[in-house]
């Protein structure tokens, strides 16, 4: 996939500044839904005379819709194509926005409303986009990203690169002057991938998988506690 390249003023080296962009993801981060996936799986294995387990789960976590919808229709041995898997389960998410709002984390609507016109600030989620669509729309927060990326528009899913990457071009921000607001393991180490610095903020219903907290560069209690000028200090960065 050809990009254009990112536009950086030269003049300000990376390590003397302080952060320029927040990309948050989504699921598990500003909404309390990773819980809500794995209860659609659930459901969808039953209907189909399948059991969906935790290894299951962390089969598909991180992975962009192509990918997780192929490894379910391999790991549950199922007569139908990777396509209409991936139609029922966004299907399924997206009719829980409709009937029950969203789950919204505590503090981040605050957050995302504090830091926007201060940050340059986006989305970059493994979700289909129409579930991020759902999810932002139910949080009255449709308009308030300056980019929003799935990693159905990339070539891989986290813990590939490849959406933080796109996210920081479309941003016009160099990947080493973007903080991320992560959940999972998958999603640290893609975004630590991208040459990005990560926050951890583990999500209560889906804890995050061993090793995410050391592969963090700060780990949060919660949401509400993102202070990005203070991290740039903590860090070095504000020279």
């Amino acid at each position: 996939m050809t990009r254009a390249p990112i536009d950086i003023d030269p003049a300000v080296p990376p390590t003397s500044r302080p952060f320029r962009a927040v990309i948050f993801d989504l699921d598990g981060v500003l909404v309390d839904s990773e819980i809500w996936w794995d209860e659609v799986r659930a459901d969808f294995a039953r209907r189909h005379g399948r059991a969906w387990t935790e290894a299951d789960r962390a089969a598909v976590m991180g992975a962009n819709s192509r990918q997780w919808s192929e490894t379910m229709r391999t790991r549950l041995g199922l007569p139908m194509s990777a396509a209409e898997i991936e139609r029922e389960i966004v299907e399924g998410v997206v009719e829980r926005y409709r009937a029950e709002g969203a789950p919204v984390i505590d503090g981040a609507i605050d957050v995302v409303r504090r830091l926007a016109g201060r940050y340059r600030t986006a989305v970059a989620s493994s979700a289909h986009r129409r579930v991020i669509d759902a999810a932002l729309e139910a949080l009255g927060l449709a308009a308030a990203f300056d980019a929003v990326v799935s990693s159905d528009e990339v070539a891989r899913g986290k813990p590939a690169p490849d959406v933080y990457l796109e996210t920081a071009r479309r941003l016009g921000i160099a990947p080493s002057d973007c903080l991320v607001v992560e959940d999972s393991l998958n999603g640290v180490l893609a975004a630590r991938a991208a040459g990005m610095t990560v926050v951890l903020v583990p999500n209560g219903s889906v804890p995050p998988a061993a090793g995410a907290r050391e592969a963090a560069s700060v780990v949060l209690a919660r949401i509400s506690e993102l202070d990005p000028e203070a991290l740039a200090r903590a860090l070095g960065r504000a020279g």
